[in-house]
């Protein structure tokens, strides 16, 4: 019987993509950035002030995860939080330090969408446009009623 290879196979591109960049963030001198990071930079450039809540809504990305991401860029100096109108609403802003990483991850962002195209033209169909379909047809029909249907349970 074969068995699905698919979550080993996410997880393996996924170290493939990101390791890279990783390493690339660090050979143009952003050494402690991490690729976790980009989503939530991106957000603070379009909008100066942002709570958790909209960057999960803007990303897709749990609140979890934004909130220990947030924790670490406040760690690494990147990041300050302050008190939104709701007092149980925490706003994000850029540091200085933070600030002063934008030109330089303009330029790492423009070379990693240029690598992007590169790896797109060697494969039947753009590794984003595959992806999104798959991310619109598990929002139709997520994987675990997929895989219940295949699935036999006895009633006990």
């Amino acid at each position: 019987m074969k068995y699905s290879q698919l979550g080993t196979q996410l997880r393996h591109i996924l170290e493939l993509l990101d390791g890279d960049v990783a390493e690339s963030y660090r050979a143009c001198g952003l050494e402690n950035y991490k690729p976790r990071y980009t989503p939530i930079m991106r957000a603070l450039i379009h909008k100066r002030d942002i709570t958790i809540s909209e960057v999960v809504a803007s990303t897709h990305i749990s609140q979890p995860a934004v909130s220990q991401t947030v924790k670490d860029m406040i760690k690494q100096g990147l990041v300050q939080t302050s008190s939104g109108e709701d007092a149980r609403q925490r706003k994000i802003r850029l540091t200085r330090k933070g600030s002063a990483l934008i030109p330089k991850l303009k330029q790492q962002w423009i070379a990693t969408r240029e690598a992007e195209q590169s790896l797109n033209s060697e494969l039947p169909t753009e590794l984003s446009e595959l992806l999104n379909q798959a991310i619109q047809a598990l929002e139709k029909r997520p994987y675990l009623e997929r895989i219940k249907e295949n699935l036999s349970i006895e009633a006990t």
